[in-house]
């Protein structure tokens, strides 16, 4: 198993703009403490974006680590504003590198050779480094990354489809479509009365401490295909992303007769949080064992299945051809068992 060093804000591109928009994102959770951390251990380092680079930047013991990576000839991954540690670290001299358009200028001042960026999703590979422009290049990011520490991905070219709607959670329809994409398949997500090209805000659900969850506005999120017309049969599996949308969206037949369609068919089902609404609303969890944000508890005992405690919060469970989840902090689980559904597999 490879190891990986990671060294939030939410960041979105409004057409009106000149320039990004920030809101306040989800809380992220530390796994370890800086002084504890050898390089030496690590088989790579990924540097995320956002304003935290900008102090980072000017810290001596995170440049020692990273031109301990840079030396060494270990992978690093670099997005958006993260290019301005590598460019503090003296890393990138020499080196073809793209970033977030505005800092051009100190890539450039830093000796680098600045790769214009085709579109926010642009990624170059120069030697051991990766560099990506935003979040939206994830998908391209991560495999380059994945290739990089020496990953094969097999099994993959599922078609995948997600069942969206307005306000659904961020990272749960977020990180599973990249992260599928990241894997070689082709992911659609329709929502009912929205065409290709719409767009669903989400919401970003936190858990902070009060008695449910806090919500925040996210991104919008682009859909890739239109609901209406969808030929269920030509996919090979269904995501169902949690937040708000499920509780409406269990309400209308078209989509309960599409989650039959794929149930029936013995087709893998993965549904998180509030997407067991949906579930239950179709009538397919009889007999059936899952789990679900607990306040859904009542959705899936009534609706037929066994229900299984999401202790702690980031557990999933598979039976048969049905994958769920409680919420988002358990998505390595959620992934990887939709992985295993599908005959994707990623070996080192």
């Amino acid at each position: 198993m490879e190891t990986v060093i990671f060294l939030l804000s939410f960041h979105g591109f409004p057409y009106c703009l000149q320039t990004y928009s920030e809101t306040r994102g989800h809380n992220f959770t530390l796994n370890a403490t800086f002084d504890e951390i050898d390089a030496s251990t690590y088989d790579g380092l990924v540097i995320p974006g956002g304003r935290a680079p900008e102090y980072l930047a000017m810290n001596g013991s995170v440049l020692d680590v990273v031109r301990k990576f840079s030396t060494s000839g270990k992978p690093i991954a670099s997005i958006c504003h993260g290019q301005l540690i590598l460019a503090a670290a003296d890393c990138v001299k020499g080196a073809k590198c793209t970033a977030f358009p505005a800092i051009k200028p100190v890539l450039v001042a830093a000796g680098a050779h600045w790769v214009d960026p085709t579109d926010m999703g642009a990624c170059v590979v120069d030697g051991n480094l990766i560099t990506g422009v935003t979040y939206i290049g994830h998908p391209e990011f991560i495999q380059l990354f994945v290739k990089a520490l020496g990953g094969v991905i097999s099994g993959s070219n599922k078609r995948i489809l997600f069942l969206c709607g307005d306000f659904m959670e961020d990272y749960e329809v977020m990180v599973p479509f990249q992260s599928l994409q990241v894997l070689g398949c082709h992911v659609d997500a329709v929502c009912p009365k929205k065409q290709q090209g719409d767009t669903c805000p989400t919401a970003l659900h936190d858990f902070e401490g009060d008695q449910t969850y806090s919500e925040k506005p996210g991104h919008d999120f682009t859909l890739t295909a239109a609901f209406e017309g969808i030929d269920t049969s030509s996919y090979d599996g269904l995501v169902i992303p949690g937040g708000r949308a499920p509780e409406y969206l269990a309400l209308d037949e078209s989509v309960i007769s599409l989650v039959k369609s794929f149930m029936e068919a013995g087709k893998p089902i993965a549904s998180i949080c509030h997407g067991q609404q949906i579930l239950s609303a179709a009538g397919v969890l009889k007999g059936k064992k899952c789990t679900a944000y607990p306040a859904v508890k009542l959705n899936v005992v009534l609706g037929g299945a066994t229900w299984l405690e999401p202790e702690p919060i980031n557990r999933c469970f598979t039976d048969g051809n049905l994958v769920t989840g409680a919420a988002w902090p358990g998505h390595p689980e959620f992934v990887s068992q939709f992985m295993a559904l599908l005959g994707i597999r990623v070996s080192f």
